[in-house]
């Protein structure tokens, strides 16, 4: 199968090198006036990822999408719109776009598949592709299982079929709503566990999971989705690597921020944080955690004030809804 992996990132590059070892023809796009694609290109290495002489090269949009079936993207949510404007003007019917990124989308809220779908229209396919799993542990062969999701059950099944091996099992996914939001949001979640860190607080971890999930699940289901699906692996099922593990980008980013220490990787989490408190406020659902991490990370609350304040809200049975 012949596959286009936008975005040459920690993720991205992991997912060409993935895909061409599983046997399919992989080529990766770059912005032109990305250095860091540049680099790849010459050197066929991140520092991390060593890509295989068959993967191919481009920074033309045109030429990257001309000849492949699927696309899959990895980049930053908040640029998938601009992503979008740039490939409209292509012919892009019968195509599939498989989202390998975790977020909303500021200002609208929209899942990314919304973003995807609004922008191009029933033109192409779209799927999310989420779940647990680092960059280093997969290349170390350490498997893991993820999640593929998509309105069109038939696209589920056929990516799923074409993407398994014996690195990475594949779930179908059956609720597209509860995938992209259990997805995004478990990365908010990770800057609350660094946080948690930062402040020596970690044995609160255990807490944070429980609670979290509860008040994800409350979202999810004031959406429309199934409720059940923040206790699979596109929410709770990725906490161990995004609440605990070393190579966590969003826990060391809440870390940092605790101790007051500026993080310059990037960290979905930061901006999903803010459109995700707007969600919580258009469907009138009680994310506590969630609006306390927003307030710490734009409204200058102290990470140990945000804390606090969790701690003095009223008491409540534990499963309420």
């Amino acid at each position: 199968m012949n596959i286009t992996v936008i975005g040459s990132g920690r993720w991205g590059s992991f997912i060409a090198w993935y895909l061409n070892k599983i046997g399919h023809n992989v080529t990766v796009y770059g912005r032109p006036d990305s250095q860091n694609f540049k680099n790849i290109v010459k050197l066929r290495t991140n520092g991390t990822v060593q890509f295989d002489k068959s993967i191919n090269f481009t920074d033309d949009t045109a030429s990257a999408l001309s000849g492949c079936e699927i696309t899959v993207i990895s980049i930053n949510s908040q640029g998938l719109r601009g992503l979008m404007r740039q490939l409209s003007g292509l012919d892009l019917s019968g195509k599939t776009f498989v989202l390998c990124m975790k977020g909303l989308e500021i200002g609208s809220g929209m899942r990314l598949t919304e973003v995807v779908e609004q922008c191009l229209g029933d033109s192409v396919k779209t799927a999310v592709w989420v779940g647990p799993g680092h960059v280093q542990q997969f290349l170390a062969g350490i498997p893991n299982c993820m999640v593929i999701d998509s309105k069109d059950q038939n696209v589920t099944d056929f990516l799923i079929n074409l993407f398994s091996s014996d690195l990475i099992r594949f779930y179908y996914g059956r609720d597209i709503i509860g995938s992209e939001i259990g997805a995004a949001s478990k990365n908010v979640i990770g800057i609350a566990a660094g946080i948690l860190d930062g402040l020596s607080l970690s044995s609160l971890k255990g807490a944070l999971m429980s609670r979290a999930t509860r008040e994800i699940a409350r979202l999810i289901r004031a959406m429309g989705g199934n409720e059940l699906s923040a206790y699979g692996l596109c929410h709770l099922g990725d906490y161990e690597a995004t609440l605990f593990s070393e190579f966590s980008h969003n826990r060391q980013y809440g870390q940092m921020h605790a101790k007051g220490l500026a993080y310059d990787k990037l960290a979905e989490g930061y901006y999903t944080a803010k459109a995700i408190t707007e969600l919580a406020s258009k469907y009138y659902t009680d994310l506590p955690i969630c609006n306390a991490v927003y307030d710490t990370l734009y409204n200058g609350v102290l990470p140990q004030k945000a804390v606090d304040r969790l701690f003095s809200r009223q008491l409540k049975d534990e499963f309420y809804i």
